[in-house]
């Protein structure tokens, strides 16, 4: 028999109120219905669900068809006995906490009953308040052991992370990510987000930017068939002691044989970086995570919100609060259909300075709803694979400029022997322009007075002695012709030249002379590179020109800016260099043949030029700037 004791009722019951989960109950068990009842009616009173039985066949029934938090056992039951009915309870039943009633106070049954799984023991008669504590401590016991089991899920849960992030920061940290191992690191970080141990989404698909960034397009996905492969490699890691990332790899054909679905996904996952409504996009540029859920039926819709709540889609921004009035950002319905599911969410994957892409993860399979920790979560998946793309393309622009730097050097040891060949072909032509210049007009007249003397006498012996004169002379002048053609410039060869990638190359021929004399250079570019119809040789002599005077003229060191940029239908070549200049009076003879000062070249050279810049049809041009050096024009037709 049980008594009720006044003067508890609310502390009791609001205590025990609170250990019960929604839609929970107690079961009262005992063939007495003098103890049934009032313990029934007493649990009512406050509030909370109570069931009854008289029996184990329907206290079976009960465990395996409601919700039951706590059973109060009578050991004497006229179907089976309480005692050995505890072990099944325990065994089919581990989360429900047990009290054991007995009408007979016997230390050594107590003990067997604890020994098999009971929470506590309670000989009878009691008063209420002795079972409202018994049964108080019982359910205090089962939350805390349930919490302990949840807070030890959540342990394996967070090693399993920590243990796959950081296997892929040392893969990070030891190797350039070439993009095998780049997309070896993306599905380890794909199937730790849709393994059970991990965050246990369904699916996961992963888009990044491509086309120089123009376009996002689908990279790879884990769906629910490769999501069951992964599943073993929580396992297998402890059995195995298996690195994770073999897994992945050992995976990576199971996946693509079992995932068709999603794989078809996301190759069709093809977005212009320009679609500002597409929430993939949005998401991207705004570097902020978005949950898509239903909203009653309707189209979801992007709100400028923490997570989703009430059938939305909202932007997550972690410890902010929410805007009011929230904007509202159509989700494209063609994107639902494509991935067959209305609630998902889109992390975005980023660097300071640039948008990498997404991840779109969801619960395709069981329909778990998406709370704001599995987003912070799978932010922090995402950051990894930020940290996974940006290194690669460091790694890849190394490569490129690796294979820059390795062409260049290679176009510089081919081209030495051209700028040695160019340093003599100059110095000749200097001399050979020098030679007709003098000697041309002396041999003419001296052929002419031998002519005209030979025709005038008639002594043999003279005659011979001025034929020999006049023979020699036709030679010196026959030689000073072909001179003359060596240096007269050849017909052009027209072709298609990269200015900007020419004057690059004449650049480094000369950068040798440069270091030697403290002179730096930089070049002007614009995008896309000027193209000319031109003679690649003769432009690349009069850079080479232009470039060889501007260093002559800083021989204390400064600085050769050279700028190439496109004018209508013209492109101009702008030289500068940082020297000492000429004088006004000097400027107009510098172009003139033979004119030369110690500090700007040799006259004949800036001659050269003009000559070559005018057969393409073009403009050349000097000017001083007062105090800052000489600056060259050159001006050709666009080609």
């Amino acid at each position: 028999m049980v008594e009720p004791v006044a003067g508890l009722h609310h502390h009791i019951s609001l205590s025990l109120g609170q250990l019960l989960q929604d839609g929970e109950i107690i079961i009262v068990v005992d063939d007495d219905a003098a103890i049934r009842e009032p313990l029934k009616s007493y649990f009512e009173e406050h509030h909370l669900a109570v069931a009854e039985s008289d029996n184990g066949a329907d206290l079976m029934w009960l465990l395996a068809n409601r919700k039951v938090a706590l059973v109060l056992l009578d050991i004497n039951l006229p179907d089976t006995d309480g005692v050995s009915l505890l072990p099944q309870i325990v065994d089919l039943h581990p989360d429900v906490a047990v009290v054991m009633l007995t009408g007979v106070a016997d230390l050594s049954v107590a003990l067997d009953c604890m020994r098999k799984g009971a929470t506590d023991y309670i000989s009878k008669p009691v008063q209420l308040a002795e079972i409202f504590h018994v049964a108080k401590k019982a359910l205090e016991k089962r939350r805390l052991i349930l919490e302990n089991r949840k807070y030890q899920a959540e342990l394996e849960e967070a090693h399993f992370r920590i243990q796959l992030l950081h296997q892929l920061s040392i893969k990070m940290n030891t190797v350039y990510l070439s993009t095998v191992e780049l997309d070896e690191i993306l599905r380890a970080i794909l199937v730790g987000i849709t393994a059970e141990e991990g965050l246990g989404f369904n699916r996961a698909f992963l888009a990044i930017y491509e086309d120089g960034g123009r376009v996002l397009k689908g990279r790879m996905a884990i769906g629910p068939g490769c999501r069951e492969e992964a599943g073993k490699i929580w396992s297998e890691m402890k059995e195995r002691d298996m690195n994770f990332l073999q897994i992945v790899q050992n995976l990576r054909g199971q996946c693509d044989r079992d995932d068709t679905t999603v794989n078809r996904i996301v190759r069709e996952l093809n977005i212009p970086a320009a679609a500002e409504g597409n929430i993939l996009i949005t998401a991207s540029r705004l570097r902020h995570s978005i949950a898509v859920s239903p909203a009653n039926g309707c189209v979801p819709v992007v709100l400028e919100r923490k997570r989703s709540i009430g059938g939305a889609a909202w932007m997550h921004h972690e410890g902010e609060s929410p805007p009011s009035p929230p904007v509202a950002l159509e989700v494209p319905h063609d994107l639902i259909q494509l991935l067959g599911e209305d609630s998902f969410v889109v992390v975005p994957l980023y660097s300071p300075g640039q948008a990498f892409g997404v991840i779109i993860a969801d619960n395709y399979v069981t329909r778990r709803p998406i709370l704001d920790s599995h987003i912070s979560s799978l932010e922090l998946f995402a950051s990894q694979a930020s940290l996974a793309i940006e290194q690669s393309h460091m790694y890849l622009d190394m490569q490129k400029k690796i294979a820059e730097l390795q062409s260049l050097y290679e176009e510089l040891d081919k081209n030495k022997d051209q700028l040695v060949a160019a340093e003599r072909y100059s110095a000749i032509g200097q001399m050979a322009a020098q030679l007709v210049h003098t000697i041309r007009n002396p041999i003419t007249s001296i052929g002419g007075v031998s002519r005209i003397l030979a025709k005038k006498t008639t002594d043999e012996g003279w005659l011979k002695y001025l034929n020999v004169i006049i023979r020699e002379t036709a030679r010196l002048e026959s030689t000073l012709e072909e001179l003359f053609d060596f240096v007269t410039e050849a017909k052009l060869q027209k072709e298609q030249v990269f200015v900007c990638s020419l004057a690059k190359k004449t650049l480094l021929l000369l950068q040798n002379t440069m270091v030697k004399q403290g002179v730096s250079w930089r070049l002007d570019c614009p995008e896309p590179e000027p193209i000319l119809s031109a003679d690649p040789r003769q432009l690349r002599q009069v850079l080479l020109q232009l470039f060889k005077n501007g260093i002559e003229a800083m021989p204390e060191g400064g600085t050769l800016e050279v700028g190439v940029r496109p004018d209508g239908a013209w492109v101009e070549i702008v030289v500068h260099d940082t020297g000492i200049g000429l004088a006004e009076s000097q400027l107009a003879k510098a172009k003139d043949p033979f004119f030369t000062t110690k500090t700007y070249g040799t006259g004949m050279g800036l001659t050269l030029v003009e000559q070559a810049v005018a057969a393409h049809g073009g403009e050349f041009s000097l000017k001083t700037r007062e105090g800052e050096g000489m600056e060259a024009r050159v001006r050709l037709p666009a080609g």
